[in-house]
C-alpha cells in the first residue's frame, strides 16, 4: 500500500493529479463496504468530488484545444484525442469539450462546478445550451438557466428551457446579416453535409479548402464536359454524372497536377502551382501531393521537367481489395477512420523512389494521418505483425519523449515490444 502526503496548498498542480491518482488507484481496488447505507452515502461524496474534478479537467481541455496541442501528438482533432488516447464514448468527448470551450464565457457555471455547489450534468447541460448564443446573451441564459436548476428542475428540463431560449433569440435575431452556421464554420477544413429526402434523394451541402478543391476540379472537370452536340445536360447535372461515375470506380486516371521545385517537394519554401497558374504554398503542395490521384511535376533550372508522377503510384484495385481486408480503420493506433474510408500509404514513404508500390509495403490510412506521417516521420513508430499488417503507433513530440521513455521512431519491430505501448 502506498502513502500519500501533499501540503494542499504549497503542492503545484502536477504533484497534486499525481496525489490523486494514486488514491484513485488504491480505492478502485478495494471491495466496496456491506452496508448499502454506507455505499449510497459514499457514492454521492465521490459523484460530488468527481464533479469538481471535471472542473478542473474542463480547464486542461480547455487549453490542449485553444493551443490546438494535440496535434502536435499526432491527433487530428481534440475529440479524437480524448476518443483515442482517452477511451471516451463519442458523446462523452463532445460534452467535455464543449464544457471546456464554454467554461471561458460561463463564470458562475465555471464558480459552482469548482466549488461542489452544481453538478457535471447542470453544467454540461448549460454550455451545450449557450454554445451557440453570442456573449450577451450567454450571459442572460447562464443566470436564467441557473435559475431554473435551482428550482429544482431536472437537466433534462434544463436542456428543454435552453433549446426554447435558443429559438426565442433565433426569432429576435431574424436578420440576413446574422452569419449563419455554415459560414461560422470558417475555411481551414472541408466538410460536407447531407440530408436524406422522402423518396431516397439525398441533398448534399458543403465546403472544400483549396487543397481539397484542387482534387475535385482536376479529377470531376475533365469528367464533367458536354458528352457531345447531343448532351444537353447543364453543369451542374454533368458534375454530378461525374461525380457518381468516380465514386462507383468507373473513372481511375488522375488529372491532378502540381507543379513545384524539387526542392519545394523535399523540404524546400519556394511556392508551386497548379496547371491553371493558381499559386500553391509550399507546404501546402507538399500535403496536396500526398493525396491520391495527384501527379507531381518537377522542375529543374529554367522550368524544365525533371519528372511526372505515374499514376502506377497508386494502389491497383485488387492491392486495394486485399488492404481493406487487413485493415478494418486507419494503421494508426486508435484511429477509427473505417478502412474503406482511407488513402493507401507507401510505408515508407512513395517520395523519390523509396518504397515501391508493393502488397506487403502498403498500408492504409485516413487522409489526415497519412500527411502526419510524411510531414513528422519521427512521431511515427512502425510495427508489422505475423499477419503482414503494419500497426502504426503515435509518438510524442520530441520535448515530450525522453519522459516517456520510447524507443527510436520510425524503426520496425516486433508488434508486442512494451516500449511501443506508451499510447495503450
Amino acid at each position: 500500500m502506498q502513502s500519500v502526503t501533499v501540503e494542499l496548498e504549497a503542492a503545484s498542480t502536477m504533484e497534486l493529479v499525481n496525489a490523486l491518482s494514486t488514491i484513485a488507484t488504491e480505492l478502485a481496488s478495494r471491495e466496496a463496504p456491506e452496508s448499502a447505507a454506507a455505499c449510497l452515502e459514499l457514492t454521492e461524496t465521490l459523484a460530488a468530488a468527481s464533479d469538481m474534478q471535471e472542473s478542473a479537467l474542463a480547464g486542461f481541455i480547455g487549453l490542449v484545444d485553444a493551443t490546438k496541442e494535440q496535434a502536435r501528438w499526432g491527433y487530428p482533432s481534440t475529440q479524437a484525442w480524448l476518443r483515442s488516447r482517452l477511451g471516451m464514448r463519442d458523446n462523452r468527448a463532445k460534452e467535455r469539450l464543449t464544457l471546456a470551450r464554454q467554461r471561458r464565457r460561463l463564470p458562475q457555471v465555471a464558480e459552482q462546478l469548482a466549488s461542489g455547489n452544481l453538478s457535471y450534468g447542470y453544467a454540461v447541460t448549460v454550455a451545450d445550451s449557450v454554445s451557440r448564443l453570442d456573449d450577451t446573451d450567454c450571459a442572460e441564459a447562464e443566470a436564467t438557466l441557473l435559475g431554473f436548476v435551482d428550482q429544482g428542475f431536472s437537466a433534462g428540463k434544463v436542456a428543454a428551457f435552453g433549446r426554447r431560449i435558443r429559438d426565442l433569440i433565433a426569432e429576435r435575431d431574424d436578420s440576413e446579416d446574422a452569419p449563419d452556421e455554415d459560414t461560422k464554420r470558417g475555411y481551414d477544413k472541408s466538410w460536407l453535409t447531407t440530408t436524406r429526402s422522402l423518396d431516397g434523394g439525398r441533398y448534399v451541402k458543403g465546403w472544400l479548402n483549396p487543397e481539397d478543391a484542387a482534387i475535385w476540379d482536376g479529377t470531376l472537370a475533365p469528367l464533367a464536359k458536354p458528352a457531345g452536340p447531343d448532351d444537353h445536360r447543364d453543369l451542374p447535372e454533368r458534375t454530378a454524372a461525374a461525380l457518381s461515375s468516380v465514386l462507383s470506380g468507373g473513372h481511375k486516371a488522375s488529372k491532378v497536377t502540381v507543379i513545384c521545385d524539387l526542392e519545394t517537394l523535399t523540404g524546400g519554401n519556394a511556392p508551386a502551382r497548379l496547371t491553371d497558374g493558381t499559386p500553391i504554398p509550399a507546404a501546402q503542395a507538399r500535403r496536396i501531393a500526398l493525396a491520391a490521384g495527384v501527379s507531381p511535376l518537377l522542375l529543374g533550372r529554367g522550368n524544365t521537367p525533371l519528372y511526372l508522377g505515374y499514376r502506377e503510384r497508386f494502389a491497383s484495385a485488387a492491392q486495394r481489395q486485399v488492404l481493406e481486408t487487413l485493415y478494418p480503420s486507419c494503421a494508426v493506433r486508435g484511429c477509427e477512420v473505417p478502412g474503406t474510408l482511407c488513402e493507401v500509404d507507401h510505408v515508407h514513404g512513395w517520395a523519390l523512389g523509396r518504397s515501391p508500390t508493393d502488397i506487403d509495403q502498403l498500408a492504409l490510412a485516413c487522409g489526415w494521418h497519412n500527411r502526419f506521417k510524411h510531414a513528422n516521420p519521427d512521431q511515427i513508430q512502425i510495427t508489422k505483425g505475423h499477419d503482414g499488417r503494419y500497426l502504426y503507433r503515435l509518438l510524442p513530440p520530441a520535448d515530450a519523449r525522453d519522459k516517456r521513455g520510447v524507443g527510436p521512431p520510425g524503426s520496425i519491430g516486433p508488434p508486442d515490444n512494451p516500449a511501443l505501448d506508451w499510447a495503450a
